[in-house]
């Protein structure tokens, strides 16, 4: 067996994956002091970890460098994700700072576990190598299995951990058979060597067929795409708030860049996207209403946070059906607006919590406005950013998605990608209507101001209003990296 040799320069190119390596390691071994070592000291390592990986990544920025005899390339697309990867981690570590978290968290534990699953999220984005995208996507699995049962005292936490364990692990087992089918067909794991395969043996090759299909349905379950979304809802409630943020963002991001990727390899040699367009749109149209719909009879924020993940999902894959420079451009600029403004949205709930417990029903926000102003007025920026309303990040993203749909020639499906996002004002707009427009039935006892989690809000808040006040500057960005690459 032949040993693949790595120099200096690999190590280089994959330095932000080992910055966050080395800062999970460190603050492990800082959580053996136990209650003699304040838990803002682990944010600062932490906080200082993910800002190391972020300055590695701006070092490697138009170098275009690969690693490991090509398994890995850090070219710019790469490491735009990565720094939406860092965004979400650092903002959902803030989230964790609260005063509900703080009665039961073991905050090395969490910190460590959240900078691993970032590596996976990185890994993913950055691999040309099947193998190493699964690799990825385990790293990432496992970690977000073990945060998702993080407070080990409460059963529904337990239960959600339990229910994406199973359900994960089903995933995976999909992803791993398209891969050895895809490896059994080409000889290779190597994407461009797939590549050439199909091109040379066409559509009627099923080895290549249904590995493709089976890679999609396992990445398609990251990215919580209908018919692959079934544990979204109960996770997301069940899971502590931080990391249900931090799951409904950054999982999709990675699962959407793999995608991506495989398909920018994939697609110039043999219209890979081209030949599953009618799939693509089916499964849009299908993500998008199952999300919506479901999402309106929800009473519980969290588990409407999650139906309203799937559906843009699905106002994602209408970018992936146009399948030009602006389709592709404009689903990485909607997950980085989405991070934001997912994150602020959970984080909300976050920063209501209280020792007692968290208020997650939609009825616990009746009044906000006038109890918490601060809280009330970010809730509603990211509800209408969600909602697709300017002058939010989330109204240009739409914006940009259907755009690209309309110049593909795909009216009808951005005709139903409206009509969802006018279905998804009713809830959105739902929950800024309880806190301004209702009367609390009963007091309630939020907790007090929480300066780190305010703060996470804060950056959350004017990522978001940035984006879609000022947003040619990333689009601009996002199209001469899709540019190079296509």
């Amino acid at each position: 067996m032949n040993e693949i040799p790595f120099t200096t320069a690999d190590l280089f190119a994959v330095s932000p994956v080992i910055a966050l390596t080395v800062t999970g390691f460190v603050v492990v071994a800082l959580g053996l002091w136990g209650s003699r070592l304040s838990k803002y000291v682990i944010l600062a390592v932490t906080l200082s970890g993910i800002a190391g990986a972020a300055f590695a990544t701006l070092q490697l920025w138009n170098s275009n460098a690969t690693a490991f005899s090509g398994m890995v390339v850090c070219d710019n697309y790469a490491l735009t994700f990565n720094l939406i990867f860092f965004s979400g981690a650092i903002l959902s570590v803030l989230l964790a700072y609260n005063a509900y978290e703080e009665s039961y968290l073991l905050y090395p534990e969490f910190s460590s576990v959240t900078l691993f699953a970032t590596v996976g999220m990185s890994l993913m984005a950055s691999s040309t190598n099947l193998l190493i995208i699964f690799l990825g996507l385990e790293t990432l699995s496992i970690s977000l299995y073990v945060l998702a049962g993080i407070k080990r005292t409460e059963s529904r936490s337990l239960e959600a951990a339990f229910k994406y364990f199973l359900l994960g692990a089903f995933a995976s087992a999909f992803l791993l058979y398209g891969i050895a089918l895809l490896y059994g067909a080409s000889g290779s794991l190597e994407l461009k060597q797939v590549a050439a395969v199909v091109t040379s043996s066409g559509a009627g090759n099923v080895l290549l067929l249904f590995g493709g299909v089976l890679i999609f349905i396992g990445l398609g379950f990251k990215a919580s795409l209908f018919p692959f979304h079934m544990w979204a809802p109960d996770v997301y409630q069940g899971a502590p708030t931080p990391i249900s943020a931090f799951m409904s963002t950054g999982s999709k991001a990675a699962g959407f860049a793999a995608m991506l990727r495989v398909l920018f390899i994939l697609s110039p040699s043999s219209g890979a996207v081209a030949d599953l367009t009618m799939v693509f749109s089916l499964l849009a149209v299908l993500t998008m209403f199952f999300g919506n719909i479901t999402a309106i009879r929800q009473k519980n924020v969290k588990r409407m946070l999650a139906y309203s993940s799937i559906a843009h999902a699905g106002y994602i894959l209408v970018g992936l059906v146009a399948w030009n420079e602006t389709g592709a451009s404009s689903i990485m600029f909607y997950l980085m607006s989405y991070t934001f403004m997912n994150v602020g949205a959970f984080g909300v709930v976050s920063y209501l919590g209280s020792n007692a417990g968290e208020f997650q029903a939609i009825s616990d926000l009746k009044g906000l406005g006038y109890r918490r102003p601060f809280a009330a007025f970010v809730m509603s920026v990211f509800m209408f950013s969600l909602a697709g309303l300017p002058p939010t990040a989330g109204f240009v993203g739409k914006f940009y998605l259907f755009s690209a749909a309309v110049k593909s020639g795909h009216i009808p499906l951005v005709v139903l990608g409206v009509i969802n996002s006018m279905i998804s004002l009713y809830y959105y707009l739902g929950v800024v209507v309880a806190m301004y427009m209702r009367e609390s039935e009963e007091p309630h006892d939020y907790a007090k101001k929480t300066p780190v989690v305010a703060l996470s809000l804060a950056l959350s808040m004017i990522a978001v209003l940035a984006v879609g006040i000022f947003p040619s500057y990333f689009m601009t960005t996002f199209q001469s990296l899709v540019s190079s690459i296509l």
